[in-house]
């Protein structure tokens, strides 16, 4: 027993940790949301990445004065950012703003303190902790739960956004995978070679498959095979779904939630159309938000910011400005011959918003 003992290896013993189950995955998925967007639906669709591109292209042209930081680039990150993820933090830095991948805050009153943020580099993002007042956190849709915290208009209607996304899911994956293009086509029997030959000489079709049937299988399923039968259809009826009309409604939805009329991407629609499209989304959607952001950067920067859409972004109706100038000048020419002093024609021009 000793000798036995003696020849008999000690094995090393064995580590054991106490690893919860499946937490890696987890963190990877919660990290990607939250660098993705806290909704994650409908957003590869064209719908929603048409109207982010009017979001970036609008605030991109925003007139900006008071600081040199928010340039069109700037602008332009942020208006994407806004769209899909419902906030955006840049962090001020050489007098330039560099854009954070994510980040995470401790608040008082409800008013962020300090940021720990992270930052994009080529070689691996780093992180950082900063105050509140060496960043700028833009954010909307904002709630008194979490102030702090903005939402996107896709996470704030998840409804329409997964509407969107499964009908756009069926429509690609019946066209992936349904056998359009395909028919049964009634053949007389022959010979099983002569009926192969037949069915390899339809290939190549498109890639469509052709299923050749014998008079045997039509007479078996009731059908006369001395008579001249027509081939039968193998492509879906998706006209019978209101497949065109539900994702016509499900596209009109989101465009409402961005703030975009849907009658501007109607086939049929008019300049006139597009101009107020154009006016809709500029002065209630894109220039509340560029107001937001004019207030977090007058208060970081130290310095009145204000940030203009609705000039850049306007639809140049050239005979209505000529028409509302010479009106304008009419109605000044007349105030002076009859003797109306200036409080009396600012006040008539305030009562008619034109103020300034």
């Amino acid at each position: 027993m000793g000798l036995l003992s003696f020849f008999t290896r000690k094995t090393d013993p064995v580590e054991t940790r106490a690893v919860q189950p499946g937490y890696t995955s987890a963190l990877m998925a919660a990290r990607d949301a939250w660098i993705s967007g806290g909704s994650g639906l409908a957003e590869l669709t064209g719908a929603v990445q048409a109207s982010v591109s009017l979001w970036e292209s609008g605030l991109s042209l925003a007139d900006v004065t008071g600081t040199d930081l928010l340039d069109r680039r700037s602008m332009a990150l942020c208006a994407r950012s806004l769209a899909l993820r419902g906030e955006c933090l840049f962090l001020i830095r050489d007098d330039r703003l560099v854009p954070c991948t994510d980040w995470d805050l401790s608040t008082r009153y409800g008013q962020p303190r300090a940021y720990r943020v992270g930052l994009p580099e080529i070689g691996g993002g780093r992180s950082e902790t900063v105050l509140a007042g060496e960043v700028l956190h833009f954010r909307i849709g904002c709630d008194a739960v979490t102030p702090w915290a903005g939402t996107a208009p896709l996470a704030r209607a998840k409804l329409s956004a997964s509407l969107l996304d499964e009908i756009t899911t069926a429509l690609r994956d019946v066209f992936r995978d349904a056998p359009i293009g395909s028919q049964i086509v009634p053949v007389p029997e022959g010979a099983a070679e002569d009926m192969a030959l037949m069915r390899r000489s339809f290939r190549g079709n498109r890639g469509a498959a052709l299923v050749i049937e014998g008079v045997a299988q039509a007479t078996a399923a009731g059908m006369n095979p001395n008579i001249g039968q027509s081939p039968d259809q193998l492509s879906p009826q998706i006209d019978k779904t209101l497949a065109d009309k539900l994702l016509t409604e499900a596209k009109g939805e989101v465009y409402n939630v961005f703030g975009i009329l849907p009658g501007l991407t109607n086939p049929a629609t008019t300049g006139p159309m597009v101009r107020e499209a154009q006016r809709h989304l500029a002065q209630l959607v894109l220039q509340p938000i560029a107001g937001l952001m004019a207030e977090e950067a007058t208060e970081k920067l130290g310095a009145p910011v204000a940030i203009d859409v609705v000039r850049p972004m306007q639809a140049y109706d050239h005979g209505g400005k000529a028409r509302a100038v010479a009106t304008m000048l009419q109605a000044m020419a007349q105030a002076k011959e009859a003797g109306l002093d200036a409080a009396t024609v600012k006040d008539a021009m305030q009562f008619i918003d034109w103020a300034e």
